[in-house]
């Protein structure tokens, strides 16, 4: 019996429906049982984990959330402006609303016939859809696929064509944690095997064929990267086991050369090569061996970092042009080695493999970040300090005895940072959360104003999407109080009277064009709920761009004063 795409669709709806990770995980191994095919149960994780394509191939459909969103107005003749615009402002999901269009409008039941599609069609059909060069002759192809489908099997068919997320509240970590147990290997076998081949579905076929131990490391395939957790008060930790470097402003990147052949990975473990050309000849120059590299890229101009947002404008530019590469260059910056030649020296402890990577970078040239030791808390404010004026982020603490945690955050990498900033705004949207925070509002939509309205009220523009920095208590006490101000109500969102003020913090201010605003926060979260201050307190657009321009012209010390790399 074929595996169904309707019954792919259902299990995805009720892993978004529950908060318990455990019933989620038993949702995926019912769900596999009912599939005796090898072949249909690797479509299934890939497009539960990765989407259409596997994440290791860096291949795309190309089709934007506003051509499928314009393609469905078509489809059910409707007005974009008017009708979806309006109902997706307040839902905040393109596929949520399609969903509940098709399955509400009229025209949108009668042009669908639900059938009985299974996944190798769907994946058929996604691959056919990738070789379409015209874009009129792709929404044909999505008319003639969405009239097959019922609604629910239409949102899924559409996430599913952006890769990744299904945002139903069920990451890498937790399928990882269902085919274990699903098939009775240690989680820590499955989670090595995934991290060296990188693709889900693959794991699966090792945990089927029981060839768990024959898994090989390759070059060329990314590893999943260690993480770091934040750290507010330094003196939580024994300070003498770790050592310290600067946290550059920059993306984190995995340098592979082999064999005479150079391949960057980001950290969502996308090829990005081509969007910095100078570093292949870079490399290449220098390496004679076969190498991983974890590191930084940066912009760096006259022995200075430059800031991100500057770094932004060469991120996800696949041609860049002679004028870019010359105005905003980029160098590498390594902070630790993963593999030389044939050796995984990731298992290896941090202090060793700082060894490692030291003689390397030396005999080969390469730039790398220096380390400091440290004895008391004092050092540590006294090197952050020295971090801000740098112009970078702050410190990161690494544990030395500390293996290479690939995909996983503890405390053996730490981050020391400090807001960048906070800015008086009000909550604008409010959507429902998943997971542990099912059954409540935990996400939010934040604005700040940008001039009055006739009648003297202030009109707010959206600057940034907050879910965290609140207790249990200010969480229960904020749903209380939003469901008074509710203005409009369309699926899991609610529009909201502005009324309730939250000073949020962040990290950055950055510019965005794509925005009514002109400016986003770069990782925005709750500092306080001020209940004392009314809408007439927040701040204003005005105060965002002073904010944007303090920050782009702070001085920053060059690298010559206290290196923080050594090149």
């Amino acid at each position: 019996m074929k595996a169904l795409f309707s019954d792919f669709a259902q299990l995805a709806q009720s892993i978004s429906d529950t908060r318990s990770v455990n019933e989620k995980i038993h949702f995926l191994s019912e769900y596999l049982k009912g599939i005796s095919s090898l072949e249909e149960r690797k479509i299934a994780v890939r497009f539960l984990a990765e989407g259409a394509f596997p994440s290791i191939e860096n291949k795309r459909l190309g089709i934007g959330h506003q051509t499928i969103a314009k393609a469905a107005c078509v489809f059910l003749e409707l007005n974009y402006e008017l009708v979806f615009k309006t109902c997706k402002s307040a839902s905040g999901s393109s596929s949520e609303t399609i969903e509940k269009l098709m399955e509400a409008w009229p025209i949108g039941i009668q042009k669908r016939e639900p059938k009985e599609v299974s996944l190798k069609e769907i994946l058929k059909f996604y691959e056919e859809l990738a070789a379409v060069k015209k874009k009129e002759h792709r929404i044909d192809k999505l008319f003639e696929m969405w009239a097959n489908l019922s609604a629910i099997e239409i949102k899924y068919l559409i996430r599913i064509m952006h890769q990744y997320s299904l945002r139903i509240g069920f990451d890498e970590k937790n399928i990882l944690k269902g085919l274990s147990q699903f098939y009775g290997k240690s989680l820590e076998s499955v989670r090595y095997v995934h991290m060296l081949c990188g693709s889900m579905e693959e794991t699966l076929e090792h945990c089927e064929l029981d060839k768990l131990e024959e898994i090989e490391f390759s070059y060329f395939k990314p590893l999943a990267f260690m993480l770091a957790s934040p750290i507010n008060q330094a003196n939580s930790i024994d300070v003498s086991e770790y050592v310290c470097e600067e946290k550059f402003d920059g993306m984190r990147c995995q340098v592979h050369v082999s064999d005479g052949v150079v391949k960057l990975f980001s950290r969502d473990m996308n090829e990005v090569s081509d969007s910095f050309p100078e570093l292949k000849p870079y490399f290449l120059e220098r390496i004679k061996k076969n190498v991983i590299l974890d590191g930084e890229i940066c912009v760096f101009k006259n022995d200075t970092i430059l800031p991100f947002q500057l770094l932004q404008k060469r991120m996800g530019v696949k041609k860049p042009t002679k004028s870019l590469l010359q105005e905003y260059p980029v160098t590498f910056i390594s902070y630790d080695i993963l593999a030389l030649e044939s050796d995984l020296v990731m298992t290896l402890s941090f202090i060793s493999r700082r060894k490692i990577l030291e003689s390397f970078c030396k005999e080969q040239s390469l730039s790398y970040s220096q380390v400091y030791d440290l004895t008391t808390e004092e050092t540590i404010q006294e090197r952050f300090e020295l971090a801000k004026n740098h112009g970078n982020e702050g410190l990161m603490l690494k544990k030395k005895t500390s293996k290479y945690e690939y995909g996983q955050r503890g405390n053996s990498w730490l981050k020391v940072k400090k807001p960048g900033g906070s800015l008086d705004t009000v909550i604008l949207y409010a959507h429902a959360g998943s997971g542990k925070r099912g059954g409540m509002y935990s996400d939010f939509t934040l604005g700040v104003r940008s001039g009055f309205k006739e009648d003297g009220m202030p009109f707010f523009v959206p600057i940034g999407k907050a879910y965290g920095g609140f207790t249990n208590d200010e969480l229960k006490r904020l749903n209380v109080e939003i469901k008074k101000t509710i203005a409009d109500r369309f699926g899991p969102t609610l529009g909201l009277i502005p009324s309730i003020v939250v000073e949020l913090e962040f990290e950055e201010v950055q510019l965005n064009k794509r925005t009514k605003a002109g400016y986003t926060l770069r990782l925005p979260r709750f500092k306080a709920i001020r209940w004392d201050l009314s809408i007439q307190d927040t701040d204003s657009l005005d105060d965002v761009k002073a904010l944007f321009e303090e920050q782009m012209s702070r001085e920053r010390l060059g690298n010559s004063v206290e290196p923080y790399i050594i090149e």
